[in-house]
């Protein structure tokens, strides 16, 4: 995975493995650490077991997300002393958010970890690694978000080709929203933005490397707002009319917002830019006004009513996807009923929903009227039924249409592509429709709720 990947690699190259838990923006975090490790010597190898460094690049935001990494800490202590016995060694490291919450107390909970490095430390791995191999425990959880962007090493010509036609680029990172259900300021720091030149400087390499379509990364993207030339800082909006300017992208999405960012100029920006998908994640996680101002999260429902009467006004195409949390303290039936009556319309083309699940040091978790489990799971239910329906409607009002989709990579089965449409559906073409990185017009021909088939024009 380095400059000359095709070539074997030496025996005596030290292996690593990284295991890449929740979001895009750890998906992205772990292929910059992939690429710092290359610098110095490290080559990928799919087994775990076969591995000399085993990185778990953790999650934060689901309950009980530590437990599940000390699980898997305990099963890796098991490969690490199987390779002891054939007198090899093994480095375990826990990266990302859960590192970060955790710091030392990781390793003194499960000593068999070598060194913990929170999100905004990964310029300094190297280092840590080399600690931690010469047999010295390494934490590193500081925030150092404008140094993380800086330093990290730019992934080579070769790594970026392997990673195929589409890729993530983050350009902020951290929030400064402070909803009372979230640990992602408690964990990813404050607000940052990197800095247009550096995120054009990547947009340029990765289409260079033949990506066709780039998805912008932030906890919340659209608060981006990045020193320009002459020192002028620009908004999200601006960034997507500039990064549209370069050969080769052909595709532009963003993702996660939150609705009290949503300025006019990146609405403008739906309306004016055809490379720029028309596609929204755009969160409200409920539709009761009581609930929303127990969440803190800064806006009503009519605000959010409002957005997607924008959003449709300059992109009648658009499709919204967003997130959604019950029983949240306080949620009353009402309260529920007002957040599946919002559902009803907006009419969501995707959607990601959970039931409410206390954070420890967040203050939604001593707050009172903690709705009961059961009545919180009777609630998601109906309301991801509601989801689902509204999904399969979506995809079969693409029945016979014709659509432009980005060949993306080899399907499950032998002849098949899967080719990603503008509106983010997996869709299943035949092999001869077009090499991987074609953009090529289809029609529709079967809709199931999660993907769709077509046939080349």
């Amino acid at each position: 995975m380095t400059e000359n990947k095709d070539l074997a690699p030496q025996a005596t190259a030290k292996k690593y493995f990284v295991k890449t838990y929740g979001c895009q923006m750890n998906v992205y975090d772990s292929e910059r650490i992939g690429d710092a490790l290359e610098a110095e010597g490290y080559v990928a190898t799919a087994e775990m077991a076969d591995a000399d460094l085993v990185l778990l690049n953790t999650c934060h935001i689901r309950e009980k997300a530590a437990e599940k990494v000390y699980s898997d800490i305990g099963r890796i202590k098991k490969l690490k002393q199987a390779r002891a016995e054939l007198g090899k060694s093994m480095t375990i490291g826990v990266t990302g958010c859960v590192a970060q919450a955790e710091g030392a107390e990781i390793i003194k909970r499960a000593p068999v970890v070598d060194l913990v490095a929170g999100p905004q430390t990964y310029h300094k791995l190297p280092e840590l690694v080399a600690k931690a191999v010469r047999g010295e425990k390494a934490v590193e959880t500081e925030f150092e978000i404008e140094n993380k962007f800086a330093k990290m090493p730019a992934a080579t010509r070769a790594q970026t080709r392997s990673r195929g036609v589409t890729a993530f680029v983050t350009v902020q990172e951290g929030c400064d929203k402070f909803c009372t259900f979230c640990v992602v300021p408690y964990t990813r720091g404050s607000e940052t933005s990197r800095s247009v030149g550096q995120i054009v400087d990547e947009a340029k390499r990765l289409a260079d490397a033949g990506v066709r379509e780039i998805t912008l990364l932030g906890q919340n993207v659209n608060a981006w707002h990045g020193l320009g030339p002459n020192d002028r800082e620009w908004g999200l909006g601006e960034l997507l009319y500039k990064l549209a300017e370069i050969d080769g992208i052909e595709r532009l999405r963003y993702m996660t917002s939150h609705p009290i960012d949503m300025d006019e100029g990146l609405i403008a920006a739906h309306g004016d830019l055809d490379c720029l998908m028309p596609y929204l994640h755009l969160p409200v996680q409920a539709g009761s006004d009581k609930i929303l101002k127990a969440m803190n999260r800064h806006h009503t429902r009519d605000d959010y009513l409002y957005l997607m009467e924008r959003m449709r006004e300059v992109r009648p195409d658009i499709a919204i996807s967003g997130d959604f949390i019950v029983g949240f303290p306080g949620e009353t039936e009402a309260d529920f009923e007002d957040t599946l009556s919002l559902i009803r319309e907006v009419k969501y083309a995707s959607a990601f929903s959970f039931k409410y699940s206390p954070r420890p040091g967040t203050p939604g978790a001593g707050m009172a009227d903690q709705v009961p489990n059961d009545v919180a799971g009777e609630r998601l239910q109906r309301l991801q039924a509601l989801l689902n329906e509204q999904q399969l409607t979506f995809n079969k009002n693409c029945l016979d249409q014709e659509m432009d989709v980005l060949l993306e990579k080899p399907g499950r089965r032998e002849g098949q592509l899967i080719a990603r449409s503008p509106w983010l559906q997996s869709v299943i073409v035949d092999q001869s429709t077009g090499p991987i990185g074609d953009i090529v017009k289809v029609r529709i021909t079967e809709a199931a709720p999660n993907s769709l088939v077509a046939v080349k024009v």
